[in-house]
């Protein structure tokens, strides 16, 4: 099997703003797999209640102990493993994250990563690349990297920030104080934004998807710019760390038809003579690459386990 023992139980938790995910694999199979809503926003406390009730009954039903635990986590997490920010659910602001998870799982070892970095672990596993790029592109810009099969720079050590990374000098501002970010020019929010100008008039989603497939120049010209600083990102990655495949999903891209392929094709002109260009696909797993992700990092830390700080 080469994660362990035979018979080990995995567990993977997505935790999300509105709802969470849990999944459990036991050999190559998954034996379980659910999702809940979270009450309306109240405290860390009623949420990590609600949570250990969950884990609680899931340990009942299944009464097999979990070997390794993994943990996506869509809030920043400093060094002392306090949550330093989580915009969808501010109460969690100060929680001490290993002090509040590590006692829901006795016996079990216990690790978390940014949702993005999980995403692209589960990217890789799904595609059988080990050095893989991954975009994942909806309300903001996230994703991951993973080199040699392990999440680069791996949990502990921060999330990798492909959403930050400078795309356009001088570009639209960033939620984050800064101008030019690639999750100001490339998430949903921006290209609708950039949309409706080009349009004269507010453009939904829909109307996005509709235009985009009958060619009309406001769609498109919204479109390629988003597609084209993704690609740049992605070569600017490929420089530097050189990752063999990059999977392109999220809410917004899956919902459009072919914006893989745009992606690709603006990655083929920015390629530098005498390379080849980097291969983008669309990501495979859609929604769930966190929760598989997240079952892959349970997996990795029982191999070998991840510090954190």
């Amino acid at each position: 099997m080469g994660d362990g023992e035979e018979g080990a139980s995995y567990l993977g938790v997505d935790i999300g703003g509105t709802k969470v995910a849990l999944r459990v694999e036991t050999g190559d199979q998954c034996v379980h797999e659910r999702a809940f809503s979270w009450p309306p926003r109240h405290s860390a406390a009623r949420d990590l209640g609600q949570l250990a009730a969950r884990i609680a009954a899931l340990r009942a039903d299944l009464g097999v102990p979990f070997r390794a635990v993994g943990i996506a986590m869509p809030a920043t997490v400093g060094p002392a493993e306090r949550v330093t920010a989580w915009p969808s659910r501010p109460e969690w602001t100060g929680t001490d994250l290993g002090a509040a998870l590590r006692p829901l799982f006795p016996g079990a070892a216990v690790a978390w990563a940014d949702d993005g970095d999980l995403g692209a672990l589960a990217e890789s596993r799904s595609s059988g690349c080990d050095d893989l790029l991954y975009l994942g592109v909806g309300t903001g810009v996230g994703g991951g990297l993973v080199l040699g099969g392990e999440p680069c720079p791996g949990p502990g050590r921060g999330s990798f920030e492909v959403g930050h990374m400078v795309v356009e000098l001088g570009g639209p501002r960033c939620g984050c104080g800064r101008r030019g970010c690639l999750q100001a020019v490339a998430s949903g929010p921006a290209t609708l934004r950039r949309a409706s100008r080009q349009r004269g008039s507010t453009a939904a989603f829909d109307d996005l998807v509709k235009a985009w497939g009958d060619g009309r120049p406001w769609a498109v010209t919204a479109l390629r710019r988003t597609c084209r600083a993704l690609a740049a990102a992605a070569v600017g990655v490929q420089e530097l760390l050189q990752p063999r495949l990059v999977r392109v999903g999220g809410g917004f891209a899956n919902g459009i038809p072919g914006f893989a392929g745009l992606v690709a094709d603006h990655v083929t002109e920015l390629a530098r003579p005498g390379r080849p260009p980097l291969p983008v696909e669309e990501a495979a797993l859609g929604g769930l690459s966190s929760l598989h992700g997240a079952v892959s990092l349970a997996r990795l830390l029982a191999r070998r386990p991840f510090p954190h700080p």
